[in-house]
């Protein structure tokens, strides 16, 4: 009988901690409607265009605060939207998914993981400190994260000279006067879940 009463007490105290304690959250991002707009910069312009996310998630805890995730985003996908077919478009798409920038034969995927997220002290505003990894190098980098219910948004700046990207690079060549296109790019971050 107190075996039974031991068995009986444990199972509920089980059943209550599943309860009290339930395991964090995840979404998965909806690949087909979630996008990464980007913008690059040179001298005499700039060019827009979009890539998209081979998959990805977000964690929350049980107060629906965010915790973490993970994208990964198909090189492969990059495409130039200032520009129309005839104007340069492909081949201005080609030169980005070389080995001149992005190398998306040897590298089809880039990743970013977060390592830390902060609330910024309102709902849904974080700022978040990840990993970001293009052409097998990985550096850190921090943004602001707005999510909401079925949604989050976040615009980062990188710098290419970071992955070693240098084509057209003032930072690796000298007198390039204005064919020179800028290390920083914007990405503006569109998750739908």
């Amino acid at each position: 009988m107190k075996s039974l009463s031991l068995i009986f007490v444990t199972l509920l105290s089980l059943t209550l901690a599943s309860f009290t304690n339930p395991k964090p959250a995840g979404k998965s991002i909806n690949v087909a409607q979630s996008v990464i707009n980007w913008k690059g910069y040179k001298v005499l312009g700039e060019h827009a265009g979009t890539v998209k996310f081979v998959s990805g998630n977000l964690d929350f805890d049980a107060s629906n605060n965010l915790t973490g995730g993970m994208f990964t985003v198909d090189m492969n996908s990059v495409t130039c939207t200032d520009l129309k077919p005839g104007q340069g478009k492909e081949n201005l798409e080609g030169h980005l998914k070389s080995d001149d920038f992005f190398g998306v034969a040897a590298h089809p995927t880039a990743t970013l993981k977060f390592k830390k997220v902060i609330s910024r002290g309102k709902p849904g505003e974080y700022k978040i400190v990840a990993d970001l990894t293009i052409k097998k190098t990985t550096k850190e980098v921090k943004f602001d994260a707005n999510v909401t219910e079925n949604k989050a948004m976040a615009n980062l700046k990188i710098d290419r000279s970071d992955f070693n990207i240098q084509y057209g690079s003032g930072s690796f060549f000298e007198s390039l006067g204005d064919k020179t296109i800028y290390d920083e790019f914007d990405m503006s971050v569109n998750i739908i879940f």
